[in-house]
């Protein structure tokens, strides 16, 4: 039985389910407190505030080892511990490179943030088991996840 599409979550049920369980999050192309208006700064820093641990893993800003006061990492791979979401601010042609990452790592789920679709990519992941969320805010499903 091919069951593969159970791990690609659309409905707001399937992704409360995720969010309930998710505690720690890698941020996967966070930007630095030197960009307080991009998303993929606020977001994360928004994240942190309601309580989930956030691990930056920037493709950008080599220089810097913290990033919300956090220690950076260059690979998911590299993460100590496990990872219950890795939250993707990466455009969609960029994905295919991390692939290999995000299989090595196998975290309980991948998050495309709004606007980031990759059909071939999110198949594959969630081939392997890997639950799969695209083109939605985390921080506004979570925020709607909390209230709820």
């Amino acid at each position: 039985m091919d069951d593969w599409r159970a791990n690609l979550l659309t409905s707001g049920e399937d992704i409360h389910g995720l969010l309930a369980q998710a505690r720690r999050v890698a941020v996967l192309g966070m930007r630095s407190e030197r960009n307080p208006g991009m998303p993929a700064f606020y977001v994360p820093e928004a994240l942190a505030a309601a309580g989930l641990e956030i691990v930056p893993v920037p493709v950008y800003e080599r220089q810097l080892t913290h990033m919300l006061d956090r220690p950076v990492y260059r690979r998911l791979v590299d993460v100590p511990g496990a990872i219950d979401i890795v939250d993707v601010f990466r455009r969609p042609e960029d994905l295919p490179g991390h692939l290999e990452d995000f299989l090595a790592k196998r975290p309980a789920a991948v998050w495309f943030q709004s606007g980031i679709r990759e059909d071939a990519v999110a198949e594959t992941l969630a081939r392997a088991g890997i639950k799969v969320v695209q083109s939605r805010c985390l921080m506004m499903d979570y925020h709607a996840f909390k209230r709820s």
